[in-house]
């Protein structure tokens, strides 16, 4: 039965440490709980991938999204277990293993016991804590609800980290088979073909038009390749300050819309990512027109983005949102009828967050099948390239092997 260590804390704050036997994680979990502890991590022991990321992280000089989520779940569990919230810091510097995370907690712990609300001592660290989540914050301090909407707010960080690593993952095959086959034709262009060239020179046969092509590719492939690298270096950095441009990028984000595969993908993606943030928002007490221009800033595509501004002016004047939402012609029509129903039920938070979950999920089937469609054609292409060139060489040697002695 795996082993497993964990971090908890008992009713007067005190931090325990220690091992326990288990099936899963959570019957760890349970099992705390009876002995009257309150679980911040239960990891297995022996090398698992559970076991690796506090050794790793020990290394690292910032925080990433994982370890702000981490932050926000271990303090929504101690917050809810009625630690005040200066104990409650004190208790994650404690169990921390990484310096940075140490300090970032040091310094925010400094701002509360300096009589100022955690959304303010949250202010001085944008880097790791965006104005969604210090809003959030504030909000939460405002209703007195603080522990259950840390809890919202865990949840909505973990949930937004599991789509950008779904997006992230699927590129990973695509990259890796262009990576392999543009490596392959360096090794035939650098070290193969020119072998070939060198043979042929010497026969002084005439060769077919298709090897000679090849070859004459390879040549200036080999002669001028640097200059090839350098140019799409220049180019890469010529696109990175042209995105810089809001006119260039909105024109840009707007042709990405367009298309039919990819712009379905991101619409289903910026949905999902509107709709989580603006019900994690409403549900912990964020007014609507507030909440939508908070939740503006976690969209990337910039037509998107700039037809919910003209949705807030709407708002401003009294009308619901599913209507004007449905107005701009960029956001999917069936969440906002879920939208609607929402606004009529007057559960809009709750579901805005099933939209959310509904679009995470068609957010996976969009992504596969538009990776059905370009590994095929990718493969296909790159084989006929790699093939082209081995037949060029093979018509080549059989012609000049036809020849009279």
């Amino acid at each position: 039965m795996p082993v497993f260590q964990y971090k908890a804390v008992n009713n007067q704050g005190e931090v325990k440490t220690g091992s326990l036997s288990a099936g899963t994680q959570q019957e760890v979990i349970a099992r705390l709980q009876t002995m009257g502890l309150i679980p911040i991590s239960a990891e297995q022991a022996g090398g698992t991938l559970t076991a690796k990321p506090s050794a790793r992280r020990f290394r690292k000089n910032r925080l990433g999204n994982a370890e702000i989520a981490d932050f926000t779940r271990q303090l929504s569990i101690l917050v809810a277990a009625g630690l005040p919230l200066d104990r409650a810091l004190d208790i994650i510097r404690q169990v921390s293993s990484m310096p940075v995370m140490v300090e970032l907690v040091e310094d925010i712990q400094s701002g509360v016991r300096g009589g100022d609300p955690l959304s303010k001592a949250l202010q001085g660290h944008s880097r790791y804590f965006s104005s969604f989540y210090i809003n959030f914050i504030r909000s939460a301090e405002i209703s007195g609800n603080l522990a259950e909407s840390l809890e919202d707010l865990s949840r909505y960080l973990e949930k937004s980290q599991a789509l950008k690593n779904q997006l992230l993952s699927a590129m990973i095959y695509p990259v890796i088979l262009v990576s392999v086959t543009l490596l392959s034709l360096a090794i035939i262009v650098t070290y193969v073909l020119p072998e070939f060239s060198k043979l042929f020179e010497d026969m002084n046969a005439a060769l077919p038009a298709s090897t000679a092509f090849v070859l004459g590719v390879a040549n200036a492939a080999r002669d001028y390749g640097l200059f090839v690298i350098a140019g799409l270096v220049i180019l890469g950095l010529y696109l990175r300050n042209r995105s810089r441009d809001p006119v260039w990028r909105l024109r840009w984000d707007g042709r990405i819309l367009s298309m039919a595969l990819l712009g379905d993908l991101v619409k289903k993606v910026e949905m999902a990512r509107l709709s989580r943030s603006l019900g994690t928002l409403l549900k912990g007490g964020v007014p609507l027109l507030t909440a939508l221009s908070i939740a503006r800033d976690s969209l990337q595509n910039r037509v998107m983005s700039g037809r919910l501004q003209e949705v807030e002016g709407s708002l401003q004047e009294g009308s619901g949102l599913a209507g004007p939402l449905l107005d701009t012609g960029v956001f999917p029509e069936f969440a906002l009828q879920m939208i609607q129903v929402g606004e009529e039920t007057g559960k809009l938070d709750k579901m805005l967050i099933k939209v959310a979950d509904i679009y995470d999920a068609e957010v996976a089937t969009a992504t596969q099948r538009m990776l059905s469609v370009l590994e095929p054609l990718l493969i296909i292409g790159l084989g006929l390239v790699i093939g082209g060139i081995i037949m060029s060489i093979l018509v080549a040697i059989l012609s000049i092997n036809e020849l009279p002695v």
